[in-house]
C-alpha cells in the first residue's frame, strides 16, 4: 500500500457547477492521471501534469495507410504465388508468355509498392512523434 495514501486523511469538498465539472472530467482524462484526486492534487501543489493529445484526423488517415500496407502487401504475395505457379508449370509456351509478362509486371510494382511502404512507415514515424504525451 503507498504510505501518501494512509497520511492522507483531511478531506477537500469542492462544489462545482455542471459545466465546470465536466470541463475537469474531460481535462483529466486527457492526463496520465488514474485517479481524479491525484489530477486535483497534481493542479493545486503547481506539479507538473502530462496531456496525452493525440490528432484524430491523423489517425483516420494512418488507419487508411495500414490497410493500404495489408493490400499491397496482399498483391505482393498473390504476384509470387503466380510467378511460383509458372515456374513450376514451364515447358509450354503459355507459361513462358506469362511468366515474362509477370517478370515485367513485377519489376515495375515491386519498387512502386517499396516506396509506398516507405512513405507509410515514415508517416506512421511521424504520427508516433505526435502522439508522445507533452508536459504543461
Amino acid at each position: 500500500m503507498n504510505t501518501n495514501a494512509v497520511n492522507r486523511s483531511k478531506i477537500l469538498l469542492t462544489r462545482l457547477q455542471p459545466e465546470e465539472f465536466s470541463t475537469l472530467e474531460c481535462r483529466f482524462k486527457k492526463t496520465r492521471f488514474q485517479t481524479m484526486s491525484e489530477y486535483v492534487r497534481a493542479l493545486l501543489f503547481d506539479k507538473p501534469i502530462t496531456v496525452i493529445y493525440r490528432d484524430q484526423a491523423m489517425d483516420d488517415i494512418l488507419e487508411e495507410l495500414i490497410l493500404l500496407r495489408r493490400e499491397l502487401n496482399a498483391i505482393g504475395n498473390n504476384l509470387n504465388q503466380a510467378m511460383h505457379q509458372i515456374n513450376s508449370a514451364h515447358g509450354t509456351a503459355d507459361s513462358r508468355l506469362w511468366s515474362n509478362l509477370l517478370q515485367v509486371l513485377q519489376s515495375k510494382l515491386v519498387p512502386s509498392a517499396d516506396e509506398i511502404k516507405a512513405r507509410i512507415n515514415q508517416y506512421a514515424e511521424i504520427w508516433s512523434q505526435k502522439s508522445k504525451p507533452e508536459k504543461i
